[in-house]
């Protein structure tokens, strides 16, 4: 067939447009690309002869480029039927649909369960002919009403809108199929909404009327011509949707018969609640696996050893056992009774016990499990990544660790090596298929909860981790995919002084997009397959990632990667001169040392350092070097930490106490030398194929020691190339390496797609976000615009999600507590009350709180769970620091935190329930 593409995309000199079509049949496809040519300022078009296979699916897309390199690719794919008759023409208008636009939102799966389309009625046994058909798209209709459409001609009822054509569900949205044959052209059309249940017109959409033109004539003798109009969204009054949900990790829940830890048969319950309220999203931390040493470290729910298995903590093994095996359970019911009154999570103690009685269930199912037919078609979908989880799992518990490198054998993942490890004859085979076992059982439970949320009306939202656990399955298996020399973090700021190190191995993004990104797209196919939305966990990552050399310990020595450097000959430039020794290495000398280390500093002095001649150039005096043995913070690290553990060893020998040298001030110490590890201004990050040094700025610089000992003529000239490095030059080259990763890995998925874009945000975040249609997240107390100390979010964009505090950071409650200045300022200045601010977050306070974040004009307003209770001064937890989840600044911290009460309490709570109900539909939501 012949196919005629016209595309309605305004462009520039230097720009072009290509059409992708995409042919499948059976399993295969196969898509090619076709240039168009340039009409006018508006419209490009191309004339396309395909051959198309009976039966195969045809798709197509429309991209972009220009002539720098720059590509993009529209939002979604059109079918295109084709005609039954060989050598037809089919003359396809379409517009271009930019991924950032709104409604693209509206077209997601989050809101498929929101507001699920209408099904498409089936094909009329013997269908009419027809010469045009009309596309056009509509998500935000109300359940009785329907997109009609009025024009010119007889065929288009002549404007009547007292009997207008209505169109009908369809794939692309709503469709209408008219023969036009007689018509003369061009004619005029526009859509309109029509309402079923009174059988009246509302109304035409806005805008000047939409124009057709005479089809151009098939060749063939005998041929037809058909004409599909693909209009994109009709333009309707813009009816912004807004919806509110609850924050919660799984972990955090309590139940009657949960297991001293949130399971996922207890999120139907807080569905049952959150649907009663008025909600319409639950969002989850992370729920992969995360065992790496089987203690309490971890639960840190952002280092997972698999970024698809799910965590065994959260699998019910009463609803495992069920009736057949409930006797298994019987031995550990008081333990179950104990961890599920405790106030806060017992890692070990729950994960210990279930794991004891998973074991017992596995011996009693194995047989019927192996061979059931739904864990067959499980298996076969999912062993891609299952067969190296529980290889993974079998070898760390054998060896006793997850560091792969420490492993006697299979240090390097091997397929066909695995293949025979886990072979069904190896004596060790039930070690490793229950692990098969477990992650059928939680699959099972989370897609059981999954759809009973779904068909509350409910929206779930995941969380996808920025990094991966360095010695996790994903990186044994395939470590070309990451940098491991490197350790992912985040710069300093108010939460975490010293920046963070997260451990975690950096993305290889050259090679993950060389298979077109291949382990994202299975992450997010695994992810569809329970969530509707999920939020991207520091989205700063995919502009540039701060990176962490192996040898550091705080996130605060790390440097933005990539980055354009700073060259030594800027520095000439300026006028400053380049000393390597005095900007690149810490600046210590005895005022220093002093400053640092008040009556041991002479002690401290000749245990670590050595002394050097005088660097000469801005010296300030004859410095010290740290000693070979202490030249690294690592090296630092692990010679305090092996000496407090050889003390102990010393001390539970002898039965007397045994004290190390500087026993008595070792974390003040620790501490004061780390930090003069960072006390330089420069960090060489020269790759090995560089022809010359390249640097990166010490992030912070001017609050350095090192930086406050130069002279001041020189002081101001490095500032100025700090300043260039860090707020300018870097801007366009960050944005043109999120736009290599972030489209396509949005094209990966129907997810709706939510950002987290907190900390030090470059210019050009909003930007992509916004071109991209991410959601931004908004938050009061981290105001993104500078000059400000609060953010309103009665400013916040639509496509954003505003909430009043995060896993990351202390409660409401918590927060007023914390700076009295800062909370009086909030109280006068955004809360417009005078006087006074109250000493605690008062009930009514909170009420107050909520209701600015429910009338934000943001799709989403989602608060923790702890939050929302608040607002009672009956239900709230007494103690507002016992909620909060995470300290960021902590890298050891115990993620425990466990609701006060339980889901059937909070069930029962009428007269809350209906307040915040109440509260929910006043402020539109």
């Amino acid at each position: 067939m012949k196919i005629h593409f016209h595309l309605y995309y305004s462009t520039q000199y230097g720009e072009n447009l290509s059409v992708n079509i995409e042919v499948q049949q059976g399993n295969g496809a196969q898509t090619t690309t076709h240039a168009l040519t340039y009409l006018d300022d508006t419209r490009w078009h191309g004339l396309i002869e395909k051959d198309v296979p009976a039966g195969a699916t045809v798709r197509y897309w429309y991209s972009w480029q220009n002539q720098a390199g720059q590509h993009k690719t529209e939002w979604g794919q059109r079918l295109l039927e084709p005609p039954k008759d060989a050598g037809s023409l089919v003359e396809l208008f379409d517009y271009w649909n930019p991924t950032g636009a709104v409604e693209n939102a509206f077209e997601t799966q989050a809101f498929q369960v929101l507001q699920p389309k209408m099904p498409a009625p089936a094909p009329p046994k013997t269908a009419k002919p027809y010469t045009h058909s009309f596309n056009a798209k509509a998500p935000l209709l109300q359940p009785d009403e329907v997109v009609c459409l009025l024009g010119h001609g007889n065929a288009l009822r002549n404007w009547d809108s007292k009997a207008p054509l209505l169109l009908k569900p369809s794939a692309y949205g709503w469709s209408l199929q008219l023969d036009m044959s007689a018509e003369d052209f061009p004619l005029a059309y526009k859509y309109g909404v029509w309402n079923t249940r009174s059988n009246s017109f509302e109304g035409f959409e806005d805008g000047s009327n939409r124009a057709l033109f005479a089809p151009k004539p098939a060749e063939k003798k005998g041929a037809s011509t058909r004409v599909v109009v693909h209009d994109g969204f009709a333009r309707f009054p813009n009816r912004r949707w807004r919806g509110a949900g609850v924050a919660i990790p799984v972990f955090s829940l309590r139940s009657k018969n949960s297991f001293g830890v949130g399971e996922f048969t207890d999120l139907p319950a807080l569905a049952d609640w959150a649907q009663a309220v008025g909600l319409k999203l639950i969002q989850l931390l992370p729920i992969n696996d995360t065992t790496a040493t089987h203690t309490w470290t971890d639960s840190y729910p952002y280092a997972a050893i698999s970024a698809f298995a799910l965590h065994p903590i959260y699998l019910n093994v009463a609803e495992v056992a069920g009736k057949a095996q409930a006797a298994l359970l019987k031995p550990y019911a008081k333990t179950q009774q104990e961890l599920n009154a405790a106030a806060a999570v017992d890692y070990e103690g729950v994960l210990q016990s279930k794991w004891a009685i998973i074991k017992k269930l596995y011996a009693a199912q194995k047989t019927a499990f192996l061979t059931d037919t739904a864990f067959i078609h499980y298996f076969t979908d999912n062993q891609h990544w299952l067969v190296p989880y529980a290889a993974f799992c079998y070898l760390r518990d054998k060896h006793g660790t997850s560091d792969f490198n420490q492993w006697p054998e299979h240090r390097t993942y091997e397929g066909k090596a695995i293949e025979k490890l886990v072979s069904p004859k190896s004596a060790h085979y039930d070690d490793v298929a229950i692990h098969y076992y477990v992650q059928w059982q939680l699959h099972r439970q989370l897609k059981a909860a999954a759809d009973y949320i779904h068909a509350k009306g409910l929206v779930l939202k995941g969380d996808i981790p920025i990094g991966i656990y360095r010695y996790s399955c994903d990186a044994w298996v395939a470590p070309e995919l990451y940098n491991m020399d490197m350790q992912a973090g985040a710069p300093p700021d108010d939460f975490a002084v010293n920046g963070q190190n997260w451990g975690f191995p950096t993305y290889n993004w050259a090679r993950m997009k060389a298979d077109d990104f291949a382990w994202w797209r299975q992450r997010f196919q695994q992810m569809s397959l329970y969530f509707d939305a999920f939020r991207i966990d520091h989205i700063l990552g995919f502009f540039r990632i701060w990176s962490i050399p192996l040898d550091a310990v705080e996130g605060i020595l790390g440097y933005f990667v990539p980055a354009i450097p700073v060259l030594e000959r800027e520095f000439h430039k300026a006028g400053a001169g380049f000393n390597y020794d005095r900007l690149c290495k810490p600046f210590i000398n005895d005022q220093i040392l002093g400053d640092y280390f008040g009556g041991v500093a002479e002690a401290v002095r000749d245990r670590f350092f050595d002394r050097t001649p005088d660097a000469g150039h801005w010296s300030g005096g004859a410095p010290y070097v740290f000693k070979p043995e202490f030249d690294t913070q690592q090296k630092l690290e692990s010679w305090f930490n092996t000496s407090s553990q050889n003390a102990k060893k010393k001390s539970a020998k002898s039965g007397k106490k045994q004290v190390f040298e500087f026993d008595e001030h070792a974390s003040a110490i620790k501490q004061g030398l780390l930090r003069l590890h960072s006390n330089i201004i420069l960090i060489e990050v020269t790759p090995d194929a560089a022809s010359e040094k390249q640097y990166a700025f010490r992030i912070n610089m001017e609050k350095t020691s090192s930086f406050q000992y130069l002279p001041d003529e020189v002081k101001e000239t490095i500032k100025a190339l700090y300043l260039d490095y860090f707020y300018r030059r870097q801007d366009d080259f960050w944005q043109a390496e999120a736009m290599e990763k972030l489209p396509a890995l949005k094209r990966a998925t129907n997810m709706l797609v939510c950002g987290e874009d907190l900390g030090m945000v470059p210019h050009c975040v909003p930007d992509v976000m916004r071109e991209l249609g991410i959601l931004s997240l908004e938050i009061q107390r981290m105001p993104k615009q500078t000059g400000i100390a609060f953010f309103n979010p009665a400013d916040a964009p639509y496509l954003s999600v505003v909430t009043p505090s995060t896993h990351d950071m202390s409660t409401l409650r918590g927060w007023w507590e914390e700076d009295r200045e800062l909370i009086q300022r909030f109280f006068n200045e955004l809360l417009g009350y005078e006087g006074a601010a109250p000493y605690f977050c008062e009930p009514w306070i909170c009420r107050k709180l909520l209701e600015q974040h429910l009338q934000a004009p943001a799709m989403w307003a989602i608060f923790q769970l702890q939050d929302l209770l608040g607002m009672d001064g009956d239900l709230r937890r007494e103690d507002p620091q016992a909620e909060r989840i995470n300290i960021p600044a902590d890298p050891k911290h115990y993620w425990r935190y466990r609701m006060h009460l339980g889901l059937e309490d909070l069930q029962k709570a009428s007269g809350y329930n209906d307040t915040l109900l109440k509260m929910v539909k006043q402020c539109g939501r």
